[in-house]
């Protein structure tokens, strides 16, 4: 008998085969195969940045919605207009911008490209 690690739609599943020489099978052969799965490594999805503290009256940007950060158009310290696109919110397979509230600079930025956000999570605050 040989072990093998087979994967069948994106799940593993270990299995014993059985070695065939010269046209005849090896004298014992177990009742039934048994394929046990093998639970793949979770791909977990990078959260977003730790919350940078806003300082005293400083207007948060909140995620309008759930969905994953696909573009980061601005830095801290960086002076936006009223309407500018701040990120690219993926949610639902559409991309979404988020936009500037007011004309200021950014002075805290909580969030990064690719990382997964939560509706009302801080992206930035403008002052």
């Amino acid at each position: 008998m040989r072990k093998f690690m087979i994967t069948v739609n994106g799940k593993s599943y270990e299995v014993l085969a059985e070695e065939i020489k010269d046209g005849s099978a090896a004298p014992t052969i177990p009742a039934a195969p048994v394929a046990v799965p093998v639970p793949a490594a979770p791909k977990a999805a990078p959260k977003a940045a730790p919350a940078a503290a806003a300082p005293a009256g400083a207007e948060k940007v909140a995620a309008p919605m759930p969905g994953t950060i696909l573009e980061v158009k601005v830095s801290n310290g960086q002076a936006v207009k009223e309407g500018d696109v701040l990120f690219i919110l993926e949610a639902m397979k559409m991309e979404n911008e988020i936009l500037a509230p007011k004309a200021g600079t950014v002075v805290a930025l909580s969030t990064s490209k690719g990382a997964s956000v939560a509706s009302g999570d801080t992206l930035c605050a403008i002052q």
